[in-house]
């Protein structure tokens, strides 16, 4: 399934279990040796809310959020009958998620999700003043702005949305010093006054066509410095999604997606080529 072209493989775990989810992230994320994704995302038994949902990178981490990813699996939960409800909770490693589903033809066709308050990566309450620091990455100084919006983002407003940029700075912000746990970095470009552009390099991923989280954050970002402003359109590169903030919780409304179904067999995916090779050093 995707959100916007941000792809994950959806494991259904309610009633059974895997070992070893970071090691399966990492094979079947592979997209010439694996089934290729951004990720895995498991669905899983909940004891707090509806239903619950883990992440893990295609390099075997596990996040905390994912917008793109939490939209998709309210759609699977509905599209295959294991819920009838149209607003549902999921916990997540950043809380519980509360979301709305758009049903169209007895079928989810978006999801509204309440994102929570954003606050500062070590979660203290947001000041803009604390946020917005200064950062070097090859030899150019960025003003940017850290956001947790449950997993942490930095932000930063530029009319440069380049291939260049994103490989070469987005990397070395991703893993700068500054940020002990690494971080997920949005470069965002002002369209209009409720319109931005942004390009997202991910945590453990590298650049993705969307991230739910990112946009949020650069949307939050951007409507901390325009405190007028509650509602911002956010362009990715696989589509469009409505921000919005509403007592000072963020709500993020886009589409869902699934492409594709099948079985995997387990028994196979220790003959993934490249992780051999990553074994043996070689």
């Amino acid at each position: 399934m995707h959100g916007l072209g941000n792809d994950y493989i959806y494991l259904n775990l309610i009633t059974e279990s895997l070992p070893n989810l970071s090691y399966l992230a990492k094979v079947l994320s592979d997209r010439h040796f694996g089934i290729g994704g951004d990720g895995i995302i498991t669905i899983e038994k909940s004891q707090v809310a509806d239903y619950k949902m883990r992440i893990f990178n295609a390099d075997g981490s596990e996040a905390e959020m994912c917008g793109n990813g939490i939209r998709c699996v309210g759609k699977y939960l509905y599209d295959n009958h294991l819920t009838s409800k149209e607003e549902i909770s999921i916990e997540t490693l950043s809380g519980i998620k509360y979301l709305t589903l758009n049903i169209k033809d007895s079928k989810v066709q978006s999801v509204k999700v309440d994102m929570g308050i954003p606050t500062l990566h070590n979660q203290e309450p947001f000041s803009l003043s604390k946020a917005r620091h200064m950062l070097n990455s090859y030899n150019k100084d960025y003003e940017v702005i850290d956001v947790s919006i449950g997993n942490p983002h930095t932000v930063i407003f530029t009319d440069e949305l380049s291939d260049y940029v994103l490989r070469t700075s987005g990397m070395s912000i991703e893993g700068a010093n500054y940020y002990p746990h690494r971080t997920n970095v949005e470069f965002a470009k002002i369209l209009d006054d409720h319109t931005i552009a942004i390009r997202v390099y991910e945590r453990g991923v590298g650049e993705t066509l969307s991230c739910g989280t990112g946009a949020c954050a650069s949307a939050f970002a951007y409507m901390q410095m325009h405190p007028h402003i509650q509602a911002v359109l956010v362009k990715l590169l696989g589509g469009d999604l409505l921000i919005t903030q509403v007592n000072n919780h963020l709500f993020m409304e886009g589409t869902a997606s699934k492409v594709y179904e099948g079985d995997i067999n387990l028994n196979d995916l220790s003959k993934n080529p490249r992780l051999i090779l990553k074994r043996n050093n070689l």
